[in-house]
């Protein structure tokens, strides 16, 4: 029987079940929050338990409410997580070094674990490398929904480091997810590899160039709008220029990426002869932008609540114990960690625990999995690659959370130990030795009596 009868399921359940289930993801991320314990985790494991619970009363959710579903929130998710991440770079000169070598971290890492990932499906599940290049992009794209939150007790240094890292990993990763399909796309049609690559390179240009022109004008437009609606009028605005984009076969994420920057560093991007045009009325630069980023995270929440869930109802739980399935995601995992430990012992060259362990896959792994085209999908994938991948990487960063915040417990006893040692010689040397008067005196009394 299935679930989308009206006898059996009205539009009233699906309210009811999508606001329970978003109140428990409210209630996982406290739990996440006090146990470091990745909230990716308890979102799939429910939406395996609903996947149970309908299956035991002979239901099911009809495919193509899912897939609809995932489409429309797909392309609105990907603007958010994108404009979220940009909203997140702060363009600083003192901390130029650490957005160079974040960046070049999270590019190199990405670029190797690709093309090696890539090599693995090649060789294991005989893909042509192109199709196995589509499904390892997503595989090689750390989680900023998931780090961002979960490295806020790390040293300040190490907490940048990772949020840059993340954030350019999501962004990096989803233009060249997009700029492969396209490049594919060409070459299905005909279109030979160096005719491609001038014509992405020449997209990439293009896009770049009317980004800027419309992030300008955008900034300056509410800059002077007034009243309610600036919000929700800036998000229909990006999402309509997104999908023009989309249609017309350019890369509009970089107009996504390069509006979140000018908004969050308008006093970069306006100088000089367009410091006129940086009008900050009603307190533009603080309230809007709070507000904005307010309603991205939020956005963000609701897409990664439900995304999770629908991709724990999508496992097939006897999948997981598929020898092939463990063996190509343990060399998933090498590949990743050997890539990364590598890039981190060149590029920062100090302490990288627990750096080197906290790169999860999450919300852009199954927006771009589940973006794949039918045409380019391969059968013989296995979805628990996918879903190995994301709760090992999240495990293993929750473990080595949990121990560097041990770590640190004892870093501050230790300190607070010294301070409170230092602090008694400080008074031991201020105050005088009574032993040694006690003694001067006692001898003082005992020469006066001989005298």
């Amino acid at each position: 029987m299935i679930l989308a009868s009206a006898q059996v399921f009205s539009s009233y359940h699906f309210i009811m079940g999508l606001s329970i289930i978003v109140i428990l993801s409210y209630f996982f991320n406290l739990i996440a929050h006090r146990f470091n314990i990745p909230s990716v985790i308890l979102l799939i494991a429910l939406g395996i338990t609903i996947k149970m619970g309908l299956e035991r009363f002979g239901l099911s959710l009809p495919e193509q409410y899912q897939f609809i579903f995932l489409e429309v929130m797909g392309v609105i998710g990907l603007i958010m997580i994108v404009l979220e991440a940009a909203l997140d770079l702060k363009l600083q000169k003192k901390k130029k070094w650490l957005l160079i070598k974040s960046f070049l971290v999270a590019l190199i890492v990405f670029l190797i674990s690709s093309a090696g990932i890539a090599y693995l499906f090649t060789f294991m599940l005989t893909m042509p490398f192109q199709i196995g290049l589509v499904y390892a992009i997503p595989l090689s794209i750390m989680s900023s929904a998931i780090i961002i939150p979960s490295v806020a007790n790390l040293l300040q240094e190490k907490k940048e480091f990772m949020i840059y890292e993340s954030t350019f990993s999501d962004i990096l990763g989803i233009m060249a997810f997009y700029m492969l399909l396209g490049g594919i796309k060409s070459g299905a049609n005909g279109t030979g590899p160096w005719t491609i690559a001038q014509e992405l390179t020449l997209s990439t240009l293009l896009t770049a160039v009317i980004s800027l022109i419309f992030s300008y004008l955008m900034v300056i437009l509410f800059q002077n709008i007034k009243g309610h609606g600036k919000l929700v009028l800036m998000v229909c605005i990006l999402t309509f220029l997104y999908a023009l984009g989309k249609i017309n076969h350019l890369s509009p994420l970089l107009l996504i990426l390069m509006f979140g920057l000018i908004l969050n560093n308008k006093e970069v991007f306006f100088r000089g002869p367009l410091a006129r045009f940086n009008k900050d009325t009603d307190g533009l630069s603080h309230v809007l932008l709070d507000e904005f980023k307010v309603v991205t995270i939020e956005a963000s929440f609701f897409i990664r609540t439900v995304f999770f869930v629908l991709f724990g109802m999508s496992i097939q739980l006897h999948t997981l114990s598929d020898p092939m399935v463990l063996a190509i995601t343990g060399m998933v995992l090498a590949i990743l960690y050997i890539v990364r430990y590598l890039n981190l012992r060149v590029f920062v060259q100090t302490s990288i625990f627990p750096e080197l362990y906290i790169a999860p896959r999450g919300l852009i792994t199954i927006l771009l999995f589940y973006a794949i085209p039918k045409e380019l999908q391969f059968e013989d994938f296995n979805s628990g690659i996918l879903l190995l991948t994301i709760i090992s990487t999240s495990l293993i960063m929750m473990l080595s959370l949990m121990l560097s915040g041990r770590g640190d417990n004892i870093d501050e006893m230790e300190d607070a130990i010294l301070e409170s040692v230092n602090a008694t010689d400080a008074m031991i040397a201020q105050s005088p030795p009574t032993s040694t008067v006690s003694s001067q005196a006692s001898v003082s009394g005992s020469n006066d009596k001989q005298e």
